[in-house]
């Protein structure tokens, strides 16, 4: 057994003992640890990520979240309320990790929410980003390296990494309940700092609609170990080439504005979240 594998069963030896005995849960949801979960939610139990094995290197004191089991009307459910990122010093099969430990969980289906940067100029800042691909542009993955045949085969298929059934199914959500849908191209970068304009420019040029500093490496890890994966973007702020050149806002204006945006954009996402949970 690889060291990797052994690392991910002893998460899944420590989670299990603290799981509700009758929780079978088939679909797991990734939120920041900030987002609000919506009423008809019903969260059962909790879990501090500190207190699951092993512990990696990470910034000192550095709080990434809870792990819930929960309910969504009768579909059992797993929440990992906080996520480790890149730029904070994870490493890419730490982040992987995660994801593996889910599919030992019996996770089939992941439903991923990230904050992004707005690079389409039809798009508004606290619309929701419905994203069926992304450009992986983090110089790094949770595949390089030593691979395990029992987590995932050596090169897996990307063709379908966003899985288009759920993508099909979140779709008609939106437009039964006539929410304006931003089919969206995700492009993965390292962060934490702001994008140039001539970033922006070019994550656009190459056919990008948002981007973000998350989701790729929950995808692929994902897509590895065989888990059907869907996504949803928070467009929390404007990248779009021409107004960054124009926007004379402190950067207190901009925080403020983000966090208005965010907080709109999640408002109306959770008028829907729960039916997206029991339908996919």
């Amino acid at each position: 057994m690889t060291e990797q594998r052994k690392r991910i069963l002893e998460s899944v030896k420590a989670i299990k003992k603290n799981m509700p005995p009758k929780l079978k849960p088939k679909i797991a949801l990734i939120t920041e640890d900030h987002y609000p979960l919506p009423y008809g939610i019903n969260v059962l139990r909790k879990l501090d990520y500190v207190n699951v094995p092993p512990k990696f290197e990470g910034p000192e004191n550095a709080h990434h979240g809870m792990l819930y089991f929960a309910k969504a009307g009768s579909k059992d459910m797993i929440i990992l309320k906080g996520r480790f990122h890149f730029y904070d010093g994870y490493s890419m099969r730490d982040i992987g990790h995660v994801i593996y430990l889910l599919r030992y969980l019996g996770i089939e289906k992941i439903l991923s929410i990230d904050e992004v940067g707005n690079l389409n100029p039809r798009f508004e800042c606290g619309d929701i980003s419905l994203i069926y691909d992304h450009i992986n542009l983090m110089g790094d993955n949770p595949l390089i390296g030593e691979n395990d045949e029992e987590l995932g085969i050596r090169f897996p298929d990307m063709s379908n990494a966003y899985d288009k059934k759920l993508y099909e199914k979140i779709y008609k959500i939106f437009q039964d309940k006539k929410i304006k849908i931003n089919e969206s191209v995700y492009m993965s970068i390292i962060g934490p700092e702001s994008e140039t304009e001539a970033e922006a420019r070019f994550y656009r040029d190459v056919g990008c609609d948002v981007l973000g500093y998350a989701l790729a490496p929950e995808n692929i890890t994902a897509v590895h170990a065989g888990i059907k994966f869907a996504a949803i973007g928070l467009i929390t702020r404007d990248l779009i080439a021409d107004k960054m050149l124009e926007d004379k806002r402190s950067e207190q204006e901009k925080i403020k504005s983000e966090i208005n945006n965010r907080r709109y954009a999640q408002s109306e996402l959770n008028k829907i979240l729960v039916k997206i949970l029991k339908t996919i």
